[in-house]
């Protein structure tokens, strides 16, 4: 991939993303999932889904994005959760003060040296809740979804009666107002968090980090993410939150160059321990099992942007072919199978024979996400679905009306193979569910 324009282009072209009310300007840094774009994303999320809760030790819960107000400022979100920010003195853009060289030119138009002074800005969004506009009515969009989770520690391990070590996942929306957004879904104002925080004994986050780091690398390959586009980045020094004793980011090396797309980080007791004071309440566990010792326990969080991770599979399944052969090049998407938009599509050879081939669609329909396309030429069609990421296209022509057999062709590989329609779903399953 030679930069990231051409995943934008080809996001918008197939219907996977948009830009947010477009036909108005747009909105910066919004995008809205296409119809094929929201099959990849929930394929990746019931994904993740079944990573963590298909496990006897991680339960799953659904918090509120409106929070009581004393959350944000237990967890240090109010007073602290600030970015650097300066403007430009000639053309008024913001920047963070950390991303650029303030004494370097302006990167948006080149005037030199005419930067303001560094001042904090809190990056939530704050709003009203209630008829009446007082400061009692203050609330926030949530900035990340974990608090979710430790406020409802005590509620999730006594209704399920837990013991240590054990987890509780989320899938939510979060909002941060971002100074300098932007690599399309990289970075944006509102984006979607897959995260798990697993309970242990003080004294055993260590352990636990590095078996949750194993698994989290082994689910991003288990993608059909390259690994060479995978790295490590351990956390030193000031990179480390006041709040953790350890932490690791899985990186990917997008068009923009090496980025985090997950963070598995030790928070010790750190929320816990402050949810305990700001709300009065006793959030100690009994650990029944050593003596009905009473004690917060520790915190191992993996936290992965689920726009971020499909941004990185989008651009890993990224292929052209044959570039600059005006016959044989190709735009493909090489989704891995469980995670392409649509399965498998129905292509009659001809309009003559819908029928049949409708019949055989609405059969694959039950079990696969299908496409019934009849539009163009065998090969334009091919094309499309190649863009799409689709795995498998069955072609039904006028042989089948005879043999009972269609031919399927491998997207990968383009390989052909005739495959006869009573066994045709075994075939699709051994090749799909992999």
């Amino acid at each position: 991939m030679k930069d990231m324009q051409q995943i934008v282009s080809l996001a918008k072209r197939r219907g996977f993303i948009f830009q947010s009310s477009e036909i108005y300007g747009g909105l910066s840094s919004c995008w809205d999932y296409g119809p094929y774009g929201i099959e990849l994303k929930r394929n990746l999320k019931n994904k993740w889904w079944q990573a963590m809760t298909f496990r006897s030790d991680i339960v799953g819960v659904d918090a509120s994005i409106f929070m009581h107000p004393q959350v944000w400022k237990a967890s240090g979100h109010v007073d602290g959760f600030n970015d650097p920010m300066v403007d430009c003195k000639a053309c008024k853009s913001r920047f963070r003060e950390d991303k650029i060289d303030t004494s370097a030119p302006c990167q948006n138009c080149g005037a030199e040296g005419e930067f303001t002074e560094p001042r904090d800005f809190n990056l939530m969004f704050k709003t009203k809740m209630g008829p009446v506009e007082d400061s009692s009515a203050d609330v926030y969009l949530r900035p990340e979804t974990a608090q979710g989770i430790f406020v409802n520690f005590l509620n999730v391990q006594s209704t399920m009666r837990k013991k240590l070590p054990f987890g509780i996942a989320q899938i939510g929306k979060a909002f941060r107002n971002e100074i300098t957004p932007g690599n399309f879904i990289f970075r944006t104002r509102e984006f979607e968090q897959m995260e798990m925080q697993y309970f242990v004994k003080p004294g055993e986050q260590m352990k636990a980090m590095e078996d949750w780091k194993e698994l989290r690398w082994n689910w991003h390959i288990s993608n059909g993410i390259r690994p060479e586009n995978l790295r490590w980045h351990p956390h030193v020094g000031d990179e480390l939150a006041h709040y953790a004793d350890a932490a690791e980011d899985i990186e990917y090396k997008f068009p923009h160059g090496w980025d985090e797309m997950e963070g598995i980080h030790s928070r010790t007791d750190f929320d816990l321990r402050k949810h305990e004071e700001f709300s009065g309440k006793n959030l100690k566990y009994t650990d029944v099992q050593d003596g009905n010792k009473k004690y917060l326990p520790y915190v191992l969080e993996t936290s992965v942007g689920c726009d971020r991770a499909l941004l990185a599979i989008l651009c890993d399944a990224f292929r052209i072919e044959n570039e600059g052969d005006k016959e044989n090049e190709r735009t493909v998407m090489k989704f891995h199978p469980s995670l392409a938009p649509i399965k498998v599509a129905v292509l009659p050879l001809t309009k003559k024979l819908n029928e049949q081939a409708t019949a055989l669609f609405h059969d694959l329909q039950k079990e696969f996400k299908a496409e019934y396309d009849v539009a163009g030429s065998i090969g334009k069609r091919y094309r499309r679905q190649d863009e799409i990421g689709t795995p498998m296209c069955v072609t039904f022509d006028f042989d089948s009306l005879e043999d009972n057999a269609v031919t399927v062709r491998d997207r990968d590989t383009m390989n052909q193979e005739r495959v006869a329609i009573d066994q045709l779903k075994n075939y699709l399953r051994d090749r799909i569910y992999i």
